[in-house]
């Protein structure tokens, strides 16, 4: 069945993103001007042409490749002004796509290069995204933007983030994530970190089970006590289908505590994850009812927004209005603000907003 919803009406709906890397949304021009300040040399200086280059050199099969190409974003994020002025467009760039809650992530050791503390870092980040809310709310399409910090799993520095996610979680951090290689980088290396965090009652989500399998998931899960899973596809494994699907006992407790899911599926299918969108697990995750929500990852390397991977689905799957509430809704029950904030964007935006859709 093809989907009668049109590309430009899923912009205009309300969308909530969990899983989106600050530096692998930059807009090219933007990678362009920072380079030249700094002197990085970049494959080519036309931001079409350089688009176009990420989502090539992404486009690999492989996470370690597809992780290669943030030597280029990373390397034009080492000052306050270039982090502040990332951070903004992020905001207006999700604000314009219909985003009107998104959780974005970055690692704050990797922009150290320029003598910054971690402090500085976040700092500037965050007011990169109050300038971007700001001036979206001022054009009539308000975003909130709440901010993960990651810590990179193949170092040392977990304890000393998750602290630093703390120390600045009144002012826009709500999250702290790990990321990076899953093969040989296990999350209870982490393990410190994470029970830190749950003796200050904060919230964290861990990427598992994208290019690595259920031990991953496992460990995220039952060790380290994670909130959510930052891709978790590979959930699929412990599922075996049929006309009636059978659920491990692993799938069946993730299925059963409503642990939520962070999907991405263009990234998906470029790093080997999954073989095509219409192959992705998403499908069968979805009419399990596992708490699945749909997310970009890195725009620029999937050459993406949240309301193309949304029309991507429906061109795959079918799917309508009512399915697109249910992802948002379930982004929005399983985002990292308060209760009573979350309940507010849902029953005052997102609701009435797909009422009028469904008619």
């Amino acid at each position: 069945m093809v989907t009668t919803l049109r590309y430009e009406d899923i912009v205009k709906a309300p969308k909530a993103l969990l899983h989106d890397h600050l530096d692998g949304g930059l807009r090219p021009a933007t990678i362009i001007d920072l380079a030249a300040e700094v002197g990085h040399p970049l494959p080519t200086t036309d931001p079409q042409e350089l688009g176009r280059w990420f989502v090539a050199a992404a486009d690999s099969g492989s996470l370690e490749r597809y992780l290669e190409t943030f030597a280029h974003t990373v390397a034009v994020m080492q000052t306050p002004a270039a982090l502040r002025r990332v951070a903004r467009e992020c905001a207006l760039d999700l604000a314009a796509d219909g985003v009107v809650y998104a959780e974005v992530r970055f690692a704050p050791e990797q922009h150290l290069e320029r003598d910054l503390s971690l402090d500085q870092v976040v700092e500037a980040v965050l007011a990169g995204f109050a300038e971007g809310s700001a001036l979206a709310a001022e054009s009539g399409t308000p975003i909130r933007v709440g901010t993960l910090l990651t810590a990179m799993r193949h170092a040392a520095r977990s304890q000393e983030i998750a602290e630093l996610a703390v120390r600045h979680r009144d002012h826009g951090v709500v999250g702290f994530d790990i990321a990076g290689a899953e093969a040989g980088f296990p999350p209870t290396r982490h393990l410190d970190a994470f029970e830190y965090l749950q003796r200050e009652n904060f919230h964290f989500t861990i990427h598992a089970g994208e290019a690595f399998g259920l031990p991953s998931i496992w460990q995220a899960i039952q060790w380290c006590g994670a909130d959510r899973l930052g891709h978790g596809v590979r959930i699929v494994d412990d599922i075996t289908a049929g006309a009636r699907p059978v659920l491990g006992r692993l799938a069946a407790y993730v299925r059963d505590k409503r642990i939520p899911l962070e999907l991405c599926p263009s990234s998906n299918v470029q790093t080997g994850a999954a073989a095509s969108i219409a192959e992705h697990p998403i499908g069968l995750l979805r009419d399990l009812r596992f708490r699945v929500t749909v997310n970009t990852d890195n725009r620029l390397m999937s050459g993406t927004s949240l309301s193309r991977e949304m029309a991507l689905l429906c061109d795959a799957f079918g799917y309508g209005w009512r399915e697109l509430q249910w992802f948002t809704i379930n982004a929005m029950k399983s985002s990292f603000i308060p209760f009573d904030e979350r309940l507010q964007i849902i029953d005052e935006v997102i609701k009435p907003a797909y009422a009028k859709l469904l008619g």
